[in-house]
């Protein structure tokens, strides 16, 4: 009974979290949405659907990591802020995959981890041809749930290490990224290429559990997540 009630207690706490967060957003874009129209007259406002796909690396002193294809999608607002300056606010749904080198049945193998979640983005753009090519930079607050791995991997042991694939997907659920992008196109369409680093540590979370210290050879956790990604943004 215990158990169940503890569970039912971490659940209506992520569900009190997303909805927390879900709330922010809402707010920011009204706020922001609001701001923006007080410019409206230099017309360069816009609101922009995108998706593309993305490739993420993890790294981690403690693991040898590999790339993986991940995607992601959302809305975005953009508006004129002061001379050749624009602010952008989105908001991106994504999935980011990589593969650490692992050993099942004394076998080399890779095992490939997900994680998914969404991002809010607070950017300033300096744009470089009004309207059609911008350079875009700032913070990113990203929001995901643990890692997932298939269910025939998750006894997989991590190499150098006698961690299982299962043990480290507890990961943080709150992480820093800094986003760096360049766009290029029309005024409807626009072409999107970026890199974005997640300053802080992603495994943090483990360091907190002796008995996964002892079994990454009584070292600390740390795991940095980088994401090159493309994208295609449609201007409503």
């Amino acid at each position: 009974m215990w158990l169940l009630y503890d569970k039912n207690v971490c659940l209506l706490q992520i569900n009190l979290l997303i909805m927390k967060n879900l709330f922010s957003v809402c707010l920011v874009i009204c706020i922001t949405t609001i701001g923006f129209a007080q410019y409206g007259y230099r017309d360069g406002n816009r609101i922009g659907i995108s998706g593309g796909l993305s490739q993420s690396t993890l790294y981690a002193s403690n693991f040898a990591s590999k790339p993986g294809i991940g995607y992601g999608g959302g809305l975005s607002v953009r508006g004129n802020y002061y001379n050749n300056w624009s602010m952008v606010y989105g908001m991106q749904f994504f999935i980011n995959t990589f593969s650490l080198e692992s050993t099942k049945a004394l076998q080399n193998k890779d095992t490939e981890f997900s994680l998914s979640g969404f991002q809010q983005r607070l950017l300033l753009s300096y744009n470089i041809v009004k309207d059609h090519v911008s350079v875009d930079f700032g913070p990113v607050l990203q929001i995901n749930g643990k890692m997932t791995v298939k269910s025939d991997d998750e006894k997989n042991i991590l190499k150098g290490t006698l961690l299982q694939a299962n043990q480290i997907v507890d990961v943080g659920n709150i992480n820093g990224n800094f986003y760096l992008g360049f766009s290029a196109g029309s005024k409807v369409v626009r072409g999107i290429i970026f890199y974005q680093y997640g300053f802080t540590n992603i495994f943090g979370k483990l360091n907190s559990d002796d008995a996964l210290l002892i079994l990454n050879g009584n070292q600390k956790f740390k795991g940095n997540l980088g994401t090159l990604g493309v994208q295609i943004i449609f201007n409503l």
